[in-house]
């Protein structure tokens, strides 16, 4: 039997899509990961890396906030000092943009932060992302043609809920057969 370890995705990359990186890409930043597109079109492409995360605290990062059980994720490598957040109360914060569905990114952060207070906003309610993942115009296509990348879509629950501890496996048995031989591979072959 012949393993495919390039199946093909037909799925086009669009905001609200997910990038699944392959499982041989070294990348330190990109390994195993799960990448939400936030936005994708002609001028390039950005996002939040959804499995990966640091165990630091959220009212140690923002002064002012008010303690609150949430996991960090670091979104990716750019602008890494920043803090950004998606969330699912897009009529209750003002300038939330709209991902998919129920899903928002930012807004106002002061409104977020009174309903957080407030008790509004639950830790299933709203992710915090420390920088993001960025591509410049035609990058991410290159990546897709050098198949560095998956791409599929997923739920709003799936992309809110932190506990899932291999959603990079998840998604990818999710996809079919193809998809799930390549979970089977070790983070370094050299190890097999």
């Amino acid at each position: 039997m012949l393993i495919n370890l390039h199946p093909e995705t037909n799925i086009p990359p669009a905001t609200g899509r997910i990038l699944i990186s392959e499982p041989f890409l070294a990348d330190p930043y990109f390994k195993r990961t799960i990448v939400l597109l936030c936005e994708h079109n002609k001028q390039g492409s950005f996002g939040f890396v959804l499995n990966k995360f640091v165990n630091l605290k959220i009212e140690d990062l923002l002064e002012g906030f008010p303690a609150f059980k949430t996991r960090i994720s670091v979104g990716g490598p750019v602008q890494s000092n920043n803090m950004y957040y998606i969330h699912t109360h897009g009529d209750k914060i003002s300038g939330a943009l709209k991902i998919k569905d129920n899903i928002y990114m930012g807004g106002d952060f002061d409104e977020m932060q009174n309903l957080v207070t407030s008790g509004v906003i639950d830790s299933n309610d709203i992710r915090f992302f420390i920088g993001y993942s960025g591509w410049d115009e035609d990058q991410l296509d290159k990546e897709l043609k050098e198949k560095s990348w998956f791409v599929t879509d997923i739920t709003s629950t799936q992309i809110m809920d932190t506990s899932e501890k291999n959603l990079w496996e998840t998604i990818l048995k999710s996809m079919g057969s193809d998809y799930e031989l390549l979970t089977q591979f070790p983070e370094d072959p050299s190890l097999n």
